[in-house]
């Protein structure tokens, strides 16, 4: 085995299987505050506990979508550095907790997520908010666009995974923004499933149609939640199309210092994280995709899936912890 091989097979064995440990712990720790009503205490365990863990890994990182300006977050800030120091310099996407308010009421598809890629490789998103599609994997690239009605945009889809309009079902957040959407939609035929909260999942769930009986993912949300859904479809070859709202000055002007020089780009898949791109998702809650965190006497359970672009590997692992005092 040549060096080029070796600095691989490390890299694989530090942010593939080591980097599900992060995202457990976040779980797990959110878990504990399930239901009880406190989205900011359930996100500040949360961050503490990822915090903890990504600074056991051999890897220079630097955040590029966290929780928040410097000033705004106590930890996990956009810029703040973390891990050992010693390793691959990587851009960090994540959110130890999406979803919030789902934690806070115990409902379902909060997830622990994180997304690791090459240094500059992570689009550096403002906390605006972003309008989306997105698609799961094995259609032509291009039957999708961000600028179709989104009955083109539905019969494009039906016609090429060969079903009826009526057969579609779009994800869609449930926010009085979206009334003109959803009213679209519906008059399509096409069914719509109304979330909450947490759009990376709703988009995540674009992945697995047979699973989660989702199809496409329509309407606006936040544009860090965007690239961390982007750097999922990346490894499962979905597709996704992306602009950022900056409809005020003090928006626009942030953008622009974040180095946004195009205001009215369309981002895809492959704009917002390229190269090789790691994603992991440990559920908290029950969900469609991924089973929430179990806590038994004498263990605790969790279900992640690791997904990486360069190898289009999806692995999912359901894990029994039986020392509880690393939790």
């Amino acid at each position: 085995m040549n060096m080029a091989q070796n600095i691989a097979a490390g890299l694989d064995r530090i942010l593939t299987m080591e980097v599900v440990r992060v995202t457990e712990r976040a779980a797990v720790a959110a878990a504990r505050l399930r239901g009880r009503g406190d989205e900011k205490a359930a996100d500040q365990v949360a961050v503490d506990a990822m915090r903890q863990e990504l600074n056991r890994l051999a890897i220079k990182g630097t955040v590029v979508i966290g929780e928040g300006e410097r000033d705004e977050a106590p930890m996990l800030y956009i810029g703040e550095e973390v891990g050992t120091g010693k390793g691959p310099a990587v851009d960090i996407a994540l959110d130890p907790l999406e979803g919030t308010t789902i934690c806070a009421k115990n409902l379902p598809n909060a997830l622990a997520v994180i997304a690791i890629a090459e240094k500059g490789s992570l689009l550096f998103a403002p906390d605006v908010y972003m309008d989306k599609i997105a698609i799961g994997p094995g259609y032509a690239e291009g039957i999708i666009d961000i600028d179709a009605p989104p009955a083109e945009n539905i019969a494009n889809l039906a016609k090429a995974k060969g079903v009826a309009v009526s057969d579609i079902t779009a994800c869609i957040l449930d926010r009085p923004r979206h009334t003109k959407l959803i009213d679209a939609v519906r008059a399509t035929g096409a069914a719509i499933r109304l979330i909450g909260d947490g759009d990376v999942a709703g988009v995540i769930h674009t992945t697995d149609p047979d699973e989660t009986g989702i199809d496409i993912y329509l309407g606006t949300g936040g544009a860090p939640e965007g690239v961390l859904a982007a750097a999922a479809l990346r490894c499962t070859g979905g597709q996704m199309q992306g602009r950022l709202i900056l409809d005020t000055p003090e928006k626009a002007a942030r953008a622009e210092k974040m180095g946004i020089s195009d205001p009215k780009r369309v981002y895809r898949a492959q704009d917002m994280a390229r190269g090789d791109v790691l994603f992991a998702a440990t559920g908290v809650t029950d969900g469609n995709l991924l089973d929430g965190v179990k806590f038994g006497r004498t263990f605790i359970t969790t279900h992640t899936i690791v997904l990486r672009s360069s190898s289009r590997t999806v692995r999912e692992i359901k894990a029994r912890h039986q020392d509880l005092e690393k939790f």
